[in-house]
C-alpha cells in the first residue's frame, strides 16, 4: 500500500483559522484511538494533517486529500464541511479509529493515495429522539451525539416532554420536574401488554445539563431542536400544574404522570393561563437552546412544539372552551388548536425564532413561516411543500425506526410495520411529483426513534442500528437515484462498518437476527398490516 499519510509519534496537526472544532475533535478521538499526542506541527510537514477553509465549496462539503509524502489534507466549505472531511478521515483508518484506547499499541496506521470530494444533498440530517418515554441519561445522549456525527447527521430532535414525563429544567415552573418527571411504574410492550414494571420509572436535564448537551452538540456540528408539546401530549404537565387542564370537565388533580401508551385524551385548556404559563417555558428553551449555537444557513433557531394527536373531545365538552371559539370566532376545534399553534408561532417569530410542528399543524390553516414535520406518510409533506412551507420529511412507513426490522418471532417487542434494512436504505425522501419550486421546500428528511418499548440504551440501539447507517446514506447522497439504489454494494460496505460500530459499542441488530440477550420472549408488541398509530 503506497500511503499518503502514516498515523505514527511523527504525524503532526496543522489547524488553519475556523477549523478548530475539527482540531479539538481529531485530537480527542483519533489521538486517543492510536495513542498519539498529534501536536502542531508547520504546514508542510511530511505526514501531517492539515485542516482549511475553502470558499470555492459549498459550507458543508469537503475536499480530502491523501498524496503520498504530503500527508492528508481536509478542506471544507465551512467549518461542518471540515468536520465531515475529518470523519471521512476516521473511516479511511479502520474500525480501531472508532476506539477510545489503542488496542495494537505501536501499530502503524495508514491511508493511502486518494482524493475524495464530496458533500449533502439535504441540510436536514436529523434523529429525533424521544426521552420522554424512557429517559435516556445525560450521558446516553452525548453519546448519541457522537454516533450522529459518525454518520454525518447534523440535527439532533430532542423530544423532552410528553404525557409519560417532562424532561427539563423549567426553574419558574419547578413542578414540572419535581413530580412530572417521574412516574409510579410503566407499561412493559404494547399498551395491550398485561406486563408492568412496577419500579418507579423518570428523570431530568438540569438546565446545566441542557446547555452542556448543546454545546456538546455545536462541537459536532450538530444543531439542537428542543420539543415541547403542545397542546396534546400533556399530561404529565398537567398533573403537575392542574389548572393547565380543562377543569370544568375532569378533576385534574387527580391526575399523574401517565404510565401506559397511546394517545392521551388529557390536553391543555385553550385559556390566557395555559398561554401564559407556556410562554414562561419558552422563554427559558430559548435561553438554553440558542439560535447562534449551529449557524447553518436555513437551520437555525428551529423550535417543535408537537402539535400532533390533540384529541377533541374535552374541548368539545368544555364551556370554558367553546366560550372561548365563539370569543375568537372560530368554526370548529379544529380551528382552535389552530388558534393555539399560531399563537406560539407569532410569539417565536417576535423572538426571531422558527416553530416546526407535526403535520397535523397543517389542520386549519397554518402561519406563513411555520414548518412541517410529516410523519403520517407524505401527504402532509405535500400538502406543506405546495402551500409554501418548508418540510422535513420523516413518514413513519419508512423511517419510524422503532417500527420492527423483521417479521420472525424472535424480533423484540415487534411493533408496527415491517421495515428492513433494505427498505431504510431504498427510502426516498423527496416525491417524484414534485416542482423544482415544491423541492426547494425540502429541507430534508429524519429518523424517529420513539421508545415506549425502548426501556434502555441498549434498546435504543438496536432499533436504531444499522438501519440509521442505511438512514444516514440516504440523507447524505443525492446518487444514485432511488430506484438505482445498489443494496448488494452498501451490505458489502456494512461488513467493514459493522466493525466500527463494534469498537464503537454499538449494540446493533446483526444481520442474521437478534442475539439471545436482545430478545423480549413473551412481550407483547403490535405487529400490523395497515397504518399504526403515532406512537
Amino acid at each position: 500500500m503506497r500511503c499518503g499519510v502514516v498515523f505514527d509519534d511523527a504525524t503532526t496537526l496543522w489547524a488553519g483559522p475556523g477549523t478548530g472544532t475539527t482540531e479539538r475533535w481529531l485530537r480527542s478521538t483519533l489521538g486517543a484511538a492510536f495513542g498519539l499526542a498529534l501536536p502542531p506541527g508547520p504546514e508542510g510537514a511530511r505526514d501531517s494533517v492539515r485542516l482549511l477553509l475553502d470558499d470555492t465549496l459549498e459550507p458543508e462539503a469537503y475536499r480530502l486529500s491523501v498524496v503520498a509524502n504530503r500527508g492528508a489534507e481536509i478542506r471544507g466549505g465551512g467549518p461542518a464541511g471540515v468536520f465531515w472531511g475529518a470523519q471521512t478521515l476516521r473511516q479511511l483508518l479502520g474500525r480501531h479509529a472508532f476506539r477510545r484506547a489503542p488496542v495494537r499499541p505501536g501499530i502503524r496506521y495508514g491511508i493511502p493515495h486518494q482524493i475524495i470530494e464530496d458533500g449533502p444533498r439535504f441540510r436536514w440530517r436529523g434523529l429525533m429522539l424521544d426521552v420522554a418515554r424512557h429517559f435516556m441519561p445525560k450521558e446516553g445522549v452525548l453519546r448519541y451525539l457522537d454516533l450522529m456525527a459518525a454518520h454525518k447527521l447534523n440535527v439532533f430532535h430532542f423530544h423532552l416532554t410528553d404525557d409519560q414525563g417532562w424532561r427539563i429544567e423549567i426553574k419558574r415552573y419547578p413542578r414540572l420536574t419535581e413530580a412530572g418527571s417521574w412516574r409510579a411504574r410503566t407499561k412493559f410492550g404494547h399498551r395491550a401488554s398485561p406486563l408492568w414494571d412496577e419500579k418507579p420509572h423518570g428523570g431530568f436535564y438540569t438546565q446545566d445539563d441542557i446547555r452542556e448537551i448543546v454545546a456538546y452538540a455545536a462541537e459536532r456540528h450538530i444543531a439542537v431542536v428542543p420539543e415541547i408539546d403542545v397542546p396534546g401530549h400533556s399530561q404529565a404537565a398537567i398533573a403537575a400544574y392542574p389548572e393547565l387542564g380543562n377543569t370544568d370537565v375532569i378533576d385534574t388533580t387527580r391526575l399523574s404522570v401517565w404510565d401506559t401508551w397511546g394517545i392521551n385524551p388529557n390536553v391543555l385548556a385553550p385559556t390566557d393561563n395555559t398561554l401564559r404559563f407556556y410562554e414562561g417555558v419558552f422563554e427559558e428553551v430559548l435561553e438554553l437552546f440558542p439560535a447562534d449555537a449551529v449557524p447553518f444557513p436555513g437551520l437555525s433557531g428551529f423550535v417543535h412544539i408537537g402539535g400532533d394527536e390533540c384529541p377533541k373531545d374535552q374541548w368539545r365538552r368544555s364551556p370554558a372552551a367553546q366560550a372561548r371559539m365563539k370569543e375568537l370566532g372560530l368554526a370548529d376545534e379544529e380551528a382552535l388548536q389552530s388558534w393555539f399553534v399560531r399563537h406560539f408561532d407569532t410569539w417565536l417569530s417576535a423572538r426571531g425564532r422558527r416553530l416546526i410542528g407535526w403535520d397535523e399543524i397543517l389542520e386549519g390553516g397554518l402561519a406563513p413561516g411555520a414548518a412541517v414535520s410529516s410523519w403520517r406518510g407524505y401527504a402532509g409533506g405535500t400538502a406543506a411543500a405546495r402551500a409554501g412551507h418548508d418540510v422535513v420529511m420523516c413518514p413513519e412507513q419508512q423511517v419510524y425506526l422503532d417500527h420492527r426490522q423483521d417479521g420472525g418471532p424472535d424480533e423484540p417487542v415487534p411493533i408496527g410495520y415491517v421495515r428492513t434494512l433494505e427498505d431504510v436504505y431504498r427510502f426516498e425522501p423527496v416525491p417524484q411529483e414534485f416542482t423544482p419550486e415544491e423541492r426547494a421546500h425540502v429541507l430534508g428528511t429524519q429518523a424517529n426513534l420513539w421508545t415506549e418499548v425502548m426501556e434502555d440504551h441498549a434498546r435504543v440501539d438496536y432499533q436504531a442500528f444499522p438501519r440509521l447507517a442505511a438512514f444516514a446514506e440516504v440523507a447524505w447522497s443525492a446518487l444514485p437515484a432511488p430506484g438505482e439504489r445498489d443494496f448488494a454494494d452498501f451490505e458489502r460496505r456494512m461488513e467493514a462498518h459493522y466493525g466500527r460500530l463494534d469498537a464503537l459499542g454499538v449494540g446493533y441488530r446483526p444481520p442474521e437476527g437478534p442475539r439471545p440477550w436482545q430478545r423480549r420472549p413473551g412481550v407483547l408488541g403490535r405487529p400490523i398490516d395497515g397504518p399504526p398509530p403515532h406512537r
